[in-house]
C-alpha cells in the first residue's frame, strides 16, 4: 500500500536511514529535522502518515498531537521514543498517538507500523467516500423545490429522535434513497444499516429473514441464522413494500418493535434490540386496512412520522436539477464530457408526465447520453414517445 510519510527527527543520519527503507518498501517520503518544518509540511496536507521523534529542538514532539487534534482527517502520528519514554508514549497514545516505536528502531517494526496506519488512513477515506456518495445521492430524490426541502427537514428529525417512519409514494420516486438518507444523517450510522424487499421475499421464508431461526427449528436448519432485525441491533431495518407482508408476520413485527424483543424461529430465548424501523410502500396502507390486508395497528406503530415522496410529475420544477445531477453522475461512470441540454431537448422533459418517476428520468438520461457524441443532450438523442 503506497502513500507519503513524513518522517519528523532532528537527527539526518537517522532520516535517512528510515527513508531509504520505506522508500524501498513502495512508500514516498518526506523529512524534517524541526517542529516547525513539520508544521508547514502539514499545512500542505502533504502526509498520509507522521513518524515522530518525542525530543526535537525547537519543541515537545507530542504536542504535535494537540495541535492537530482539531484536524478533521489528522495523519495518523507514530511516535519514536528513547528508552524510559515509555510513560510519555502512553500519554501520548491517550491523546490519540496511533503507535509507538522505539529507539533503536527495527525497521521492520516500523514498515509495520506504518503499513497499519496506512490501513487505517484508507479505511477512513473509504467510510469519507460513501458518506459523500450518500449525501449526494440525496440529489436522487432532493432537488431544489421547496416541498423536498421540507420532506429532507423531516428526515432529518426523524433520524435525530430514531422514530418509527413510513415512507410512503409511487414507484421510482426514490423511497428507498430517502431511507438511506435517514441513516446517513443519523447517530445509528456507525451501526447497521439492513434492507428487505417483503414483495420479493416468499412469505414462508420472510419470517425467517426478519428474525433468524435456531438450529433444527425445520427441516433444512442446520445451524442457527441471525435474523436481519438482530444483525440491524444499534442501526436501522429498512422494510421495503412492506404492504406485501403477510398479516401473521405482521403481528410478530408489531410486537417486535414495541417490545424491541423478539425470538427466533424455532428458540425461546427472548432476544432484545435496539433498531429503529422504517417501512416503505407504493400502494394504499389506509385502503388495504379497509379490505383487512394489513394490520391497523402496525399501520400506526410505523406511522410516527409519515413522508410522502411526492411524484415527479408534481415537481417538475426539481427536473433541471436532477437532469444535471445525473449527466454529472454518468459523465464520471461513462467517461464523457456532456455538459448541457438544448432548450427543445430541456422543453421535451418538462412536458412529459413521467409515469416512472426520477427513475424513468436516470434512464431517458442515460440513453441519451450513449447516443450523444456533442457536448448537449439535444431532441434527437430523447426516446421518440417525448417529443
Amino acid at each position: 500500500m503506497s502513500g507519503t510519510v513524513l518522517i519528523v527527527d532532528d537527527e539526518e543520519n537517522a532520516r535517512h536511514n528510515i527513508t531509504q527503507f520505506l522508500v524501498g518498501s513502495g512508500y514516498e517520503t518526506i523529512g524534517a529535522g524541526t517542529m516547525e518544518e513539520a508544521r508547514k509540511i502539514l499545512q500542505q496536507g502533504a502526509a498520509d502518515v507522521i513518524l515522530l521523534d518525542i525530543q526535537l529542538p525547537d519543541g515537545y514532539g507530542p504536542n504535535l498531537l494537540i495541535e492537530t487534534a482539531s484536524l478533521p482527517s489528522r495523519p495518523p502520528i507514530i511516535l519514536i521514543t528513547a528508552y524510559g519514554d515509555i510513560e510519555i508514549a502512553v500519554d501520548a497514545m491517550k491523546n490519540g498517538a496511533f503507535d509507538f516505536l522505539q529507539k533503536p528502531l527495527n525497521l521492520i517494526q516500523v514498515k509495520q507500523s506504518v503499513q497499519r496506519a496506512m490501513e487505517n488512513v484508507a479505511m477512513r477515506r473509504e467510510l469519507a467516500h460513501l458518506r459523500q456518495s450518500q449525501q449526494s445521492d440525496l440529489a436522487f430524490i432532493i432537488g431544489s423545490s421547496p416541498q423536498m426541502h421540507q420532506l429532507l427537514d423531516a428526515a432529518r428529525r426523524a433520524a435525530e429522535a430514531s422514530v418509527s417512519v413510513l415512507i410512503t409514494g409511487e414507484t421510482g420516486t426514490g423511497k428507498e434513497v430517502l431511507a438511506r438518507a435517514i441513516y446517513s444523517v443519523s447517530p445509528r450510522s456507525k451501526s447497521p444499516f439492513m434492507d428487505i424487499n417483503c414483495a420479493a421475499i416468499q412469505s414462508t421464508v420472510l419470517e425467517s429473514e426478519l428474525f433468524g431461526y435456531e438450529a433444527g427449528a425445520f427441516t433444512s436448519a442446520e445451524k442457527r441464522k441471525l435474523g436481519l432485525m438482530e444483525v440491524a441491533d444499534g442501526g436501522i431495518l429498512f422494510l421495503d413494500e412492506i404492504s406485501s407482508m403477510p398479516l401473521d408476520i405482521q403481528a410478530k413485527l408489531l410486537r417486535a418493535i414495541e417490545e424491541q424483543a423478539f425470538r427466533r424461529v424455532g428458540g425461546t430465548n427472548l432476544i432484545r434490540v435496539d433498531v429503529q424501523v422504517l417501512a416503505a410502500s407504493n400502494r394504499s396502507l389506509p385502503r388495504l386496512m379497509e379490505e383487512g390486508k394489513f394490520r391497523e395497528d402496525l399501520y400506526y406503530r410505523l406511522k410516527v412520522l409519515d413522508l410522502h415522496v411526492p411524484p415527479l410529475r408534481e415537481r417538475k420544477q426539481d427536473i433541471p436539477d436532477l437532469v444535471g445531477f445525473f449527466i454529472r453522475r454518468n459523465n464520471q461512470k461513462m467517461g464523457m464530457n456532456v455538459c448541457d441540454v438544448t432548450p427543445p431537448a430541456m422543453d421535451a422533459l418538462m412536458a412529459h408526465n413521467w409515469p416512472g418517476n426520477i427513475r424513468e428520468l436516470r434512464n431517458v438520461i442515460e440513453r441519451a447520453m450513449l447516443f450523444c457524441d456533442d457536448a448537449a443532450i439535444d431532441l434527437p438523442h430523447l426516446p421518440a414517445d417525448l417529443y
